[in-house]
């Protein structure tokens, strides 16, 4: 099979398309015939060697990135009770070696679930780490709340569209910030209010939130704090140094809490998305499509900041 890969630490320069062999599925493992899956900033992560110490200390332990993948189910391992052949499926393999940049992977049961009908492949491939990951920052982490105010800082990115749409779902009255150029496609999504970040600093304009959920990390720690309003959660994507510094500081508003989460891929909560992109009550928002032999340029494309939503690359049928 053809497959994007990689030998060693870098950029997007060092992929490349070759045949590899097509792998076979074990255990309770689907084989998963890839009709698209999305670009991720972990790719970016993982390429450059900055996780090295899960992905291999030296050199990648796995040649093939990818986590989210969107696909048809192609055989199945003998353990396998929840799946059949000609299944449509979605899901993100991240805690499973990834290879989604291929023309089939293969990947425990548990970590796919069914894709929508409602959802084209390249739709479902936009969904798994991202929406997920807003999800769980909203609601485990933030602790949203019908009727709170909750400010979406990166509201335009892969997370952050999924983002503005959970919060709506969830009863947040939600602020979305984003650049000039694309803020009419966040307030389409239904932010109920909008700051374009290059005119107004959300954290200077005196406007308290209940929730601050980030996911680029753009601002310092005191900074975000000052935006809180008494008793308001902070969750953030990014690293933050300060945060860990945090704890020696005084708490200038009691009952704040500041945090840096770290999502988790989960089935059930893969589900309950599906739920409500089946319904409608959320949507993914795909910015552009690449196919596989252009998987550098794709990530050059999400790595230099010009998508708004999700980068997908399409495989083509064998």
């Amino acid at each position: 099979m053809k497959a994007v890969v990689f030998t060693k630490y870098g950029s997007p320069d060092g992929l490349r398309l070759t045949e590899v062999e097509n792998p076979a599925p074990l255990g309770d493992e689907l084989l998963v015939k890839v009709v698209a899956t999305a670009v991720n900033q972990a790719d970016h992560h993982v390429l450059s060697g900055s996780l090295r110490f899960s992905t291999g200390l030296f050199w990648p332990r796995q040649p093939i990135l990818g986590s989210d993948v969107a696909g048809i189910v192609a055989a199945i391992g003998p353990d396998v009770s929840q799946f059949q052949v000609g299944d449509a499926v979605f899901g993100d393999l991240s805690g499973h070696g990834r290879g989604g940049f291929a023309e089939f992977v293969t990947a425990p049961e548990d970590a796919w679930a069914l894709k929508p009908g409602t959802l084209s492949f390249a739709e479902a491939a936009a969904v798994p780490m991202t929406a997920v990951t807003a999800l769980q920052g909203l609601r485990d982490y933030g602790q949203l709340q019908p009727g709170e105010r909750v400010l979406i800082n990166g509201a335009s990115g892969g997370v952050g569209t999924f983002a503005v749409q959970i919060a709506k779902v969830l009863g947040g009255v939600v602020t979305a910030v984003a650049s000039g150029r694309k803020l009419n496609r966040v307030q389409a999504i239904g932010a109920d209010h909008l700051i374009d970040y290059t005119q107004e600093d959300f954290t200077e304009n005196g406007q308290p939130y209940d929730l601050i959920f980030d996911t680029v990390g753009n601002r310092a720690v005191a900074a975000y704090e000052r935006a809180l309003a008494p008793g308001g959660r902070f969750v953030t994507t990014a690293f933050l140094p300060g945060l860990l510094l945090r704890g020696w500081w005084p708490v200038h508003r009691a009952g704040q809490k500041m945090v840096n989460m770290m999502a988790h891929p989960a089935r059930e909560d893969l589900m309950f998305l599906a739920k409500l992109l089946a319904s409608g009550q959320i949507q993914p928002v795909v910015d552009r499509c690449f196919p596989l032999a252009e998987v550098p340029d794709a990530l050059r494309y999400l790595g230099n900041g010009q998508a708004t939503g999700k980068v997908v690359v399409r495989v083509p049928a064998v």
